[in-house]
């Protein structure tokens, strides 16, 4: 690679240059836009030497002209995240970017964002241009970009037209010890990439001891141990998980009227605990006395949108609480003011449920790892003091369990489909799915006709990983298109996509709350009242007294929600639009519309079915046979007592721990089911009374030449036995 060695001997007469610079001096040529540097930039240098990652540079540049792989270990605040994305960029630079540019993958849109704008300051370039960023929803690059931050999502979505990234030399998977599904996909994907390519380098940073496993997984290769950062005092308690809630609220006031300086971390279980937790500090502060100085809740959770506010200097007088859950020890490399952390030492994580049969999520409370313990005692600094609420003998899981055995894998396995296409046949897991998991997620693409006879991917599979949606709504979007309700599906699919528009009630304002909820409620179902709420939200656009947000508090509905439902929907009619999909106008309120609807959900979620056995709300799932109830906070709970259940619905979610609901529920003829349930998916249905009643509609109409005739669209469909039926429509 020319110019390589150039860039390794240069680099301690840098250092030695950098160290004999005065501001008068000429400045120098800015190597990346040829500007001259900046005063800013040279101050930041004397910052970024002194970060602990700073003393192994020469030798990461070394490692990474001689090797393919990189790995480098290293906790929160090394500087590992800042730095060698911008050393991987001098190392193309030094090549003519003729293998490439740099792409570096973050699991958290904020933390990809935040990245890109303090390594654009470093760099003394301008964001957009050289240094860009692009997460869902949003891009922040140009032709110019020479490193580009983006979730791993994104680059995941970026490798189904580009399988062999032939657009970078370089590719940074940051914070690989969280062990995300998607992180977890781009490590197993480019091992094959990096065979067909033997000029591209992949650098893995990651925490100890995952980094460990990672070394055992791809062999000999070397990994960079960087020093970590000093923990400070170390306190444990006796708090059981049970308690630790309000005893971490409780020593973050007392930390308070203590007054020794210094702002507070709070490691909570789940993000609803974060939310619920600043409303309990932002009450108890205005109680206390003024000569405490003000106290700040400032949440920092990256799963909810806008829950994220930037992160500046802390007032004087002032003391700000960063409340936070799991996977959000990264969003803190940019506070250096934290003198006290408090943890927990339990996060709720939610996992699919793989028992025969069994399609369910369910959300565990459990003991955070080593991992994430080690990184939390770390981030006060040798100075600081960290609060364990958990006894010091607790033990602890050395590592974050892998997601990807925890979570319905039927997406991950149309991807890896639409990869096969592509020419990337292999994926070597460092973690394999679950067997039985793998045979659901792939029965479950056959029932949707993603897949062909032979087990590839159908039409239907490929328009389907086109798009950024879970296979059976993606499914049920493209069968919208079919039955002229495409508008309206749009609008259900963004909602449903995007974080919950529902608040959570205030303490003594739950009638309230859902008194306001109600005007938005539709007879027919959930999945309608969803689309009130959208079409309501958009002619509040038009509302000459009231803004977007103070219409949402009005009715108690997040607005950062809603935008992003917004935005999401516009992504997926630019998609349609672009594989030339016919989108029909809108026509929510009319019978024939409402009729399309059900049968554009049934196209995909014909397999969350369920029957009222009683007449009183026991659910009975035609799948699973499990009974449930409706959720407390759908239409069909709120007006049970008065109108009645109905027999029949859909439902879009079942959680096992939510007091065992099904959630966002419509209501649903028997006819319309077998109409567009695949035969061979009815004829696996387990046995049950309500398979028997389905039987019987079926038998009686075909008898009676009754049965409501298919689509146009439909097509034959097979059966297990090989036998041909006209019965699914939108294959």
């Amino acid at each position: 690679m020319a110019g390589n060695s150039e860039i390794l001997e240069g680099l301690e007469r840098e250092e030695e240059s950098d160290d004999l610079f005065e501001f008068g001096d000429d400045l120098e040529l800015n190597q990346f836009d040829g500007l001259p540097y900046s005063s800013r930039y040279y101050r930041l240098l004397q910052e970024r030497k002194t970060l602990p990652v700073w003393k192994y540079r020469h030798e990461f540049m070394t490692l990474l002209e001689n090797n393919q792989i990189l790995i480098v270990s290293g906790t929160t605040k090394t500087g590992k995240s800042t730095q060698i994305p911008q050393w991987c960029a001098e190392f193309c630079l030094s090549a003519q970017y003729q293998h490439g540019v740099v792409v570096c993958s973050q699991i958290h849109r904020r933390q990809a964002i935040d990245l890109a704008l303090r390594v654009a300051d470093e760099m003394d370039v301008n964001i957009g241009h050289e240094i860009g960023y692009s997460i869902p929803l949003e891009t922040c690059c140009s032709n110019d970009t020479i490193l580009r931050f983006c979730t791993d999502d994104v680059l995941l979505r970026e490798m189904m037209s580009d399988p062999l990234l032939e657009h970078y030399g370089v590719v940074v998977i940051d914070q690989a010890h969280e062990r995300t599904v998607n992180t977890d996909l781009l490590l197993g994907l480019l091992r094959e990439v990096l065979l067909q390519r033997p000029e591209l380098r992949v650098v893995v940073l990651s925490a100890p001891p995952a980094s460990d496993t990672l070394l055992t997984h791809y062999g000999n290769v070397p990994c960079l141990h960087l020093d970590a950062p000093c923990a400070g005092e170390v306190i444990h308690s006796n708090s059981s998980s049970a308690e630790s809630f309000y005893s971490a609220l409780r020593l973050a006031l007392e930390v308070h009227r203590s007054r020794e300086p210094g702002d507070v971390a709070v490691f909570l279980a789940s993000e609803q605990e974060v939310v619920c937790a600043c409303n309990i500090l932002t009450k108890e502060a205005s109680r206390m006395s003024v000569s405490l100085g003000e106290l700040t809740a400032v949440p920092l959770c990256p799963g909810h949108t806008g829950m994220c506010p930037p992160i500046t200097e802390s007032p004087q007088k002032s003391r700000r609480v960063f409340v936070s859950c799991s996977q959000s020890e990264d969003l803190f490399w940019l506070v250096d003011t934290i003198t006290f952390v408090i943890d927990t030492g339990v996060e709720k994580r939610l996992v699919s449920v793989y028992n025969p049969r069994v399609r369910a999520s369910s959300e565990v409370l459990r003991p955070i790892s080593q991992c994430q313990a080690e990184i939390r005692k770390r981030l006060t600094g040798s100075t600081g003091k960290c609060f364990c609420l958990y006894p010091e003998d607790v033990q602890l899981p050395a590592e974050i369990p892998p997601r990807i055995l925890e979570s319905n894998i039927t997406s991950t396995a149309l991807y890896l489909k639409r990869m096969e296409m592509a020419g990337i046949g292999h994926c070597d897991f460092i973690s394999r799915p679950d067997p039985e998991g793998l045979m659901q997620a792939l029965e479950e693409l056959d029932y949707l006709a993603a897949l062909d006879n032979d087990g590839n991917l159908s039409e239907m599979g490929i328009i389907m990983s086109e798009l950024p949606l879970d296979p059976q709504m993606a499914k049920a979007l493209l069968a919208s298109c079919e039955f002229d309700c495409a508008s309206e599906m749009l609008t259900i699919a963004a909602m449903l996509t995007a974080p919950s528009c529902f608040i959570d009630p205030p303490v003594g304002m739950v009638t309230e709350v859902m008194l306001c909820h109600m005007k938005f409620q539709h007879p027919e179902g959930d999945h309608f009242t969803l689309i009130n709420i959208y079409n309501t939200f958009k002619r509040s656009q038009k509302e000459p007294y009231f803004s977007q947000e103070q219409w949402c508090e009005e009715y108690f509905l997040c607005c950062d929600a809603l935008q992003t439902a917004d935005a999401i929907r516009a992504q997926l009619t630019d998609i349609l639009k672009r594989i030339e999909l016919p989108i029909s106008e809108a026509a929510f309120g009319t019978k024939t519309n409402t009729l399309n609807i059900k049968r554009a959900l049934l196209a995909g979620f014909f397999m969350q079915m369920a029957r009222d056995v009683d007449g009183s709300g026991n659910y009975f799932m035609l799948l699973n046979k499990h009974v449930a109830q409706v959720h407390r906070l759908s239409g069909y709970g709120a007006k049970a007592h008065k109108l009645g259940l109905p027999e029949w619905v859909l439902f879009h979610e079942y959680n096992l721990s939510d007091n065992n609901c099904i959630r966002t529920v419509t209501q649903i003829s028997a006819q319309a089911f077998l109409q567009m349930a695949p035969q061979y998916f009815f004829c696996n249905l387990p046995p049950s009374e309500s398979k028997e009643i389905l039987q019987h509609i079926l038998d009686r109409d075909r008898t009676g030449n009754a049965r409501t005739k298919p689509q146009p669209a439909a097509i034959e469909t097979k059966t297990e036995e090989g036998e041909s039926h006209d019965r699914c429509v939108i294959q």
